[in-house]
């Protein structure tokens, strides 16, 4: 009966003593350790919640489209990508290529949870007076992101 019972004491003095390096505590007896760990515990809830706000703010931040488009040898790299589902934008992206007299060579879109668009956009052949470069195609995809979002606000 009495190894039972030092056996547990001693269990419980090592998970005290795991408790105490964990939390950082100098605390030697029982109840300072507790108190430490309680204090170490409240801070870590304040911390969490402090990096859920900049979470949260970071992703309000992302939830316009971010655009890049890169120059290739003919033609250039679209990248849309938000992330948030964009119902709509698609269309109006694909439209404003058209109206650039870019060719669609390939694309890869995701919108199921988030938006990710990454085209390929030749220039048209047919059209060689004018000249486009990625200026004017990111000028252009920035331009239907806003009229997208504009008649959505509208709805």
């Amino acid at each position: 009966m009495v190894s039972r019972e030092h056996k547990i004491r001693d269990s419980l003095h090592d998970k005290l003593q795991l408790l105490r390096s964990i939390t950082n505590s100098h605390a030697i007896n029982e109840t300072s350790i507790i108190v430490d760990a309680s204090n170490y515990i409240k801070e870590l809830k304040q911390k969490v919640e402090r990096l859920n706000k900049d979470v949260a703010s970071a992703s309000n931040k992302n939830s316009w489209p971010q655009v890049s488009v890169e120059t290739l040898e003919k033609g250039f790299v679209v990248n849309v990508y938000s992330a948030k589902n964009c119902s709509g934008l698609l269309v109006s992206l694909l439209e404003a290529f058209e109206e650039l007299g870019l060719n669609v060579l390939e694309a890869r879109v995701s919108c199921k949870d988030s938006f990710h668009l990454q085209a390929f956009g030749g220039e048209n052949e047919e059209d060689k007076e004018n000249y486009i470069n990625a200026q004017m195609v990111k000028q252009a995809i920035s331009d239907a992101i806003k009229n997208w979002n504009e008649s959505n606000e509208q709805d």
